[in-house]
């Protein structure tokens, strides 16, 4: 699995912010739809909140390279592209190197589950 980081400011924290989150929620379902797409955050800037960070999880970077080959990505991109600042693009691809789980969110031994004594 590889994660694909990439970051947008937009031009303003308030409209042109709004409407960067509200294109990049209809963005989703498209993303939903492609091969190997594990899933999506779009994350701010507590500091800076013009700044986003956007986090796409796929099963194999090709998988992400096909995405981003069909014309109609390019045509969202243009449309998130008219609220953010005109900068190079800062992307990364990443491979997880360690993954800690949240223990609230592990499911808890029941006495039925612990191995006898």
């Amino acid at each position: 699995m590889i994660l694909v980081l990439s970051h947008a400011w937009c031009l303003d924290a308030q409209d042109h912010a709004q409407q960067y989150i509200a294109i990049a929620d209809e963005f989703g379902s498209f993303h939903t739809a492609q091969p190997g797409f594990r899933g999506r955050r779009l994350v701010r800037d507590v500091e800076n909140p013009i700044h986003f960070i956007n986090l796409r999880w796929w099963d194999s970077l090709a998988d992400y390279e096909a995405m981003v080959q069909i014309p109609e990505y390019a045509e969202w991109i243009a449309r998130l592209s008219e609220h953010v600042e005109p900068r190079s693009p800062q992307k990364q691809v990443l491979s997880l190197a360690l993954e800690l789980e949240d223990p609230a969110q592990t499911p808890s031994q029941t006495p039925a589950d612990t191995p006898d004594s």
